[in-house]
């Protein structure tokens, strides 16, 4: 009764969703999940929903369900990024590497679709994922030949860096406008490779989740008066009998 895991890739305009799960009758079981919400504690505040994050988040993916399972020193994965193809294969006298095969949803595959990003992150994160290179940016269909160099400068963000050098001296306005967030973190064109590489550095490091703390539930808003127990309707009956009988009083 092996499981059969998928890596399942979603993005939002904000945030980007890897998760390893498998398929029962109720529904399907996710066993761990990463997110590019994250990022911003290994270095990377920016950019969070970019080819670059992505292979990010597929390498936080990999390296947090193999620390799970106890095999993150067995198959450490791709450590030298650059971007050539590589496959996870079984370790002599050990466990059987991890694989998952990759779900994409609705997403189109096109060639350089950010989703291989996050399966190329995983790939050489340690994760047995079935997949060739054809999808990779940098690969050529007319050709039939893939350019490692291309994709690992997809890796690295260096297409985004390019982009904002072109910006930046052609139309100062729009850079600012387009890439405000990168000004106020003060990350340059020039900055962005040694940004991603000490995230990826980081997340070998420490993969764990970080418990957030749990936010205290908001008090619920009433629109009638609470309810009294006996005794305060009891109380509130003899403090009307002594209001009254004092008007009395009173009045003569």
């Amino acid at each position: 009764n092996t499981p059969k895991y998928r890596m399942i890739v979603r993005f939002t305009n904000k945030d980007i969703i890897c998760q390893i799960a498998y398929a029962r009758i109720v529904g399907d079981v996710i066993i761990c999940a990463a997110y590019a919400h994250e990022l911003p504690r290994y270095g990377v505040k920016v950019g969070l929903t970019n080819y670059a994050a992505a292979y990010c988040t597929g390498l936080l993916l990999a390296r947090r369900v193999l620390k799970k399972f106890n095999l993150d020193k067995t198959y450490p994965g791709q450590e030298d990024v650059n971007g050539e193809e590589f496959y996870v294969e079984d370790v002599d006298d050990a466990p059987g590497a991890f694989r998952a095969y990759l779900d994409v949803g609705l997403v189109r595959t096109t060639t350089g679709a950010r989703v291989f990003g996050a399966l190329k992150g995983a790939a050489d994160g340690g994760i047995d994922i079935p997949h060739s290179t054809k999808r990779f940016p940098g690969y050529d269909t007319e050709g039939g030949q893939y350019n490692a160099e291309v994709h690992r400068d997809h890796i690295f963000g260096k297409h985004v860096g390019n982009y904002m050098s072109h910006l930046e001296e052609n139309d100062e306005e729009a850079y600012k406008r387009q890439f405000s967030q990168y000004v106020k973190h003060g990350i340059s064109a020039a900055k962005i490779e040694e940004m991603y590489k000490k995230a990826h550095s980081s997340i070998r490091a420490a993969p764990e989740a970080k418990s957030s703390a749990k936010k205290e539930a908001p008090k619920k808003k009433r629109w009638n008066l609470a309810k009294l127990s006996n005794a305060q309707r009891k109380a509130r009956v003899a403090q009307k009998k002594v209001a009254f009988l004092k008007s009395l009083e009173e009045a003569d």
